[in-house]
């Protein structure tokens, strides 16, 4: 089975939600403490896998509920 590259875009929207760096994402930094919850690793996984059109999808939403959430803590 061929495996899914993101494009850098859907790396850097996926780093962000995942309040990480893109260097861990890409497996270049050292810091193993940015991402340890197993249960967002794999939907992370999963969703590299999707097609492009469903990663920017799920991004956006992803997105509108950060922002959503981050709003209400203002209040």
């Amino acid at each position: 089975m061929p495996r899914s590259k993101p494009t850098i875009d859907v790396v850097k929207k996926l780093a962000e939600v995942l309040d990480t760096t893109v260097g861990y994402l890409l497996g270049e930094s050292e810091d193993r403490e940015l991402l340890k919850d197993p249960s967002m690793l794999r939907r992370l996984n999963d969703i590299a896998k999707f097609p492009e059109p469903d990663k920017m999808c799920i991004l956006y939403a992803l997105d509108a509920m950060i922002n959503n959430v981050k709003l209400k803590a203002i209040h």
